[in-house]
């Protein structure tokens, strides 16, 4: 019998950065997604004997403690506002154009339902199929391709911006 660590590391290192992602948007603060991140990963690995999980399981075990702690701390009553304040204005510098944009996204998918946007995040971030998705949120293959098509249409909408 082969150890069931054996793959941890590759598959940390293949699935970590998109499952913080992923946890940064359930959360309100950066400690709290990655200790929600943690406990997920050793829970998945639990009921998978060791082994490194199926990552919708990993997404599933990250939403579901992402509910019980916004439960806990009335997290959706309370959202922050955060504020980008540009220091020092280069006209000739692109990377403003980039903040800018990147501010208009972050605003847009704050306002956007959160059934949606959860779904944008799997797909684009997270590089899931609408399978997987639909697996992680426990709903129809259907509604999560729409999901993402509503979510999509909602960015171009309240960004003015031409997504793919």
């Amino acid at each position: 019998m082969s150890k069931p660590t054996a793959n941890w590391p590759a598959w940390l290192a293949e699935h970590s950065p998109k499952l913080l992602l992923f946890a940064r948007t359930q959360t309100r603060s950066e400690a709290d997604a990655e200790d929600m991140l943690q406990e997920a990963i050793v829970e998945a690995a639990r009921k998978s004997h060791g082994a490194p999980p199926d990552l919708p399981l990993v997404y599933t075990t990250l939403r579901r403690r992402a509910v019980d702690l916004a439960r806990r701390t009335d997290r959706r009553t309370a959202r922050e506002e955060v504020a980008s304040d540009v220091a020092e204005i280069c006209w000739f510098d692109d990377r403003i154009e980039q903040q800018e944009t990147a501010r208009l996204i972050e605003q847009a998918m704050k306002r956007m339902p959160e059934k949606f946007r959860e779904v944008v995040m799997l797909k684009i971030w997270s590089e899931l199929t609408f399978a997987q998705i639909a697996e992680t949120l426990d709903i129809p293959l259907n509604t999560a391709a729409s999901r993402y098509r509503y979510g999509l249409e909602s960015l171009r909408r309240d960004t003015n911006l031409k997504l793919k």
